[in-house]
């Protein structure tokens, strides 16, 4: 009881990080508003299934040319303003869903309202995770990533469900303006409560948007990131609604576009409880390389559960075990990320890491939709299943390859970081 206690004895998290929770919280609305309108009204629309894909992983394929600038910027001119325009940015995207549903094209104005929504994405999701390492020492490292993405995947769910409930409720427009509202509302936030925390006053350093962060800590765990949302969010997320649609799984008398929500919420809120878990129990391990394994096996078992889900109650434990095993790898991941990186590199680093990741959750729907049309949801879901397996080996081997050891300690870049 003792141990379990001490697990969740977490300190108040300093100012700043509750503000950058709170900032990408309430823009995460308009992240996750439109997974569960846009399959359907895209049918309703006259939208080719590849269309449909090509417009939710639009903005991952903005973030491949985007990320790596945005980490090598924050490297040069720090945390604040890129946090605070991306945010901005974000905002004026979700007001992009509303102005789709009533100027034509819809499809184009989708379309570009996801591809600011990947510019200001890229921004926002690498000074987040720059910020927390910023303010964090080897001793709670884990539990500052693991807050820090909890809070950015916290408001997805909430974008789901206001996207699946309300739109059913209310309309398409409702659900969106909402969703935009409060998209706008985080970059006010964030302009009042989030300082800098990445550069001095004056310290400019020259580098070149290129400039990535190569090394094998970098790749590897880039990888892994790739592999986990290949499977979450380019299959999972993007076939869900249909899943339902084609099944007779539902909740209560729920149509499938607020069902989905539900759904997806929840597998949501599964992993952002599992992201503080798992970088807490990071922590206070010598390693963090055996809880990576056993929450990236949890995800693989969600996935093989998911293949032969044929109720309420069996789907509900396979999106359990996959919300579990992406949140509780994230905050770990990214704790190993910054154990292994200097300072000086980490906007680099993660950046680096968000490229992957976009590749992942950017393919995913391009393959897993027109796929699941000619071979079914069971097999589509069991073999993305093999996806993050393969990504846990490449974890394995890269750790190996690069410390010498398969539970390597936890490499203390303690020093310089503020107290805030």
């Amino acid at each position: 009881m003792a141990a379990i206690r001490s697990l969740f004895e977490i300190e108040r998290p300093p100012v700043v990080l509750l503000a950058v929770i709170a900032s990408t919280f309430f823009v995460g609305f308009g992240g996750g508003v439109v997974f569960p309108i846009l399959p359907n009204l895209g049918k309703v629309m006259g939208f080719s299934a590849f269309m449909v894909g090509l417009i939710l992983s639009a903005n991952r394929f903005v973030r491949l040319v985007a990320n790596a600038p945005a980490g090598a910027l924050i490297d040069r001119v720090g945390v604040r303003r890129p946090f605070v325009y991306g945010l901005f940015i974000e905002g004026v995207a979700t007001l992009g869903y509303v102005v789709a549903l009533f100027v034509p094209p819809p499809e184009a104005w989708f379309l570009l309202a996801r591809v600011l929504w990947g510019l200001g994405s890229a921004a926002v999701f690498a000074t987040a995770t720059t910020i927390a390492a910023d303010l964090s020492d080897s001793g709670d490292r884990g539990t500052n990533m693991g807050v820090v993405r909890g809070g950015i995947t916290m408001g997805f769910p909430a974008g789901l469900v206001l996207g699946g409930v309300i739109s059913a409720q209310y309309s398409n427009a409702v659900a969106f303006s909402v969703a935009a509202a409060f998209a706008l509302f985080a970059s006010v936030v964030a302009y009042r409560y989030v300082p800098e925390t990445h550069v001095e006053a004056g310290e400019k350093e020259s580098v070149k948007p290129w400039d990535i962060d190569t090394s094998l800590p970098a790749l590897t765990v880039g990888f892994v990131n790739f592999g986990l949302l290949f499977a979450f969010f380019g299959t999972l997320f993007a076939t869900l609604v249909l899943f339902l649609g084609a099944t007779d799984v539902a909740i209560g008398g729920m149509k499938p576009q607020a069902a989905s929500g539900v759904f997806m919420a929840g597998t949501v809120l599964s992993a952002s409880v599992f992201m503080l878990v798992g970088g807490r129990i990071s922590d206070t391990r010598e390693s963090r390389l055996p809880v990576l394994v056993v929450f990236i096996g949890t995800f693989v078992a969600g996935f093989l559960l998911l293949s032969q889900a044929d109720s309420l109650l069996s789907l509900v434990v396979a999106c359990v075990f996959i919300g579990a095993g992406q949140g509780g790898t994230s905050g770990p991941m990214m704790a190993l990320l910054a154990d292994l990186t200097p300072d000086e590199r980490m906007g680099r680093a993660t950046g680096t890491n968000n490229v992957f990741g976009d590749v992942g959750g950017g393919v995913g729907p391009l393959i897993s939709l027109p796929l699941v049309e000619q071979f079914g949801f069971e097999v589509v879901y069991a073999t993305s299943a093999l996806v993050p397996l393969l990504a846990g080996i490449v974890l394995l081997v890269g750790v190996k390859k690069e410390t010498g050891t398969m539970r390597p300690g936890q490499t203390t870049n303690d020093a310089g970081h503020p107290d805030a």
